[in-house]
């Protein structure tokens, strides 16, 4: 029998460090069950989107945010223990700046149109937590897109104009209408969520469900 794809829309912002670390987790199942039904798509919510174009310096805003050195200092040893769990790459301190995503969202977009959705947004990902870029300042936008598979100098022009900017915003307030209230968050077959960075295991419990109802 074959099986139905299933779809799995994920909310989430290249910035937000638990979504790395889900990511890492769910990539580990789908690499684990080859045939697994999932077909994603990948969905803007920005954590920060009063964030200035230009971006902040990450330390000061988080600790402004958050109230003080010592409570980022406990939030990151809890992000480098649960990066070490799903064996990432992930130091909280690499990053210099918190950039705005609205163009990070955008770049997600146009990838998605040419099929290059997961790989753009793992680079994306990887060139903010692993590599330490910029990813609010358009060339490294560029860059990235050119580095997998996108036409570098037709996406910079994209980047210099508003295209799909109001759209990017509008989809993401509809995300929150509709109760994402943080990410990632996880939307099984357009039924269950499923929120935050979740094990491995419970991803590989998922697909067996899935793949046991549909066989």
């Amino acid at each position: 029998m074959t099986r139905s794809a299933v779809r799995l829309d994920i909310f989430s912002d290249p910035v937000c460090p638990w979504c790395y670390v889900g990511k890492a987790n769910l990539d580990r199942a789908l690499a684990a069950h080859p045939e697994h039904p999932f077909q994603t798509q990948w969905h803007p919510f920005q954590l920060n989107p009063e964030m200035p174009a230009e971006g902040m310096p990450k330390r000061a805003y988080l600790e402004a945010k958050f109230g003080g050195k010592a409570r980022v200092d406990a939030m990151n040893e809890r992000l480098r223990e649960a990066a070490r769990a799903a064996g990432v790459d992930l130091d909280p301190d690499r990053p210099p700046m918190m950039p705005n995503t609205l163009n990070a969202h955008r770049l997600i977009h146009w990838a998605g149109i040419e099929g290059l959705q997961s790989a753009v947004v793992a680079a994306l990902m990887r060139a903010y937590w692993v590599e330490g870029r910029d990813i609010g300042d358009l060339d490294t936008l560029a860059d990235i897109a050119g580095e997998n598979g996108m036409d570098r100098e037709a996406t910079l022009r994209l980047l210099h104009s508003d295209a799909d900017a109001d759209d990017i915003a509008a989809r993401d307030q509809d995300a929150r209408h509709k109760g994402v209230t943080a990410v990632p968050t996880f939307l099984i077959a357009q039924q269950y969520v499923v929120s935050g960075a979740q094990p491995t295991e419970t991803w590989d419990e998922v697909i067996a469900e899935i793949s046991g109802r549909d066989a």
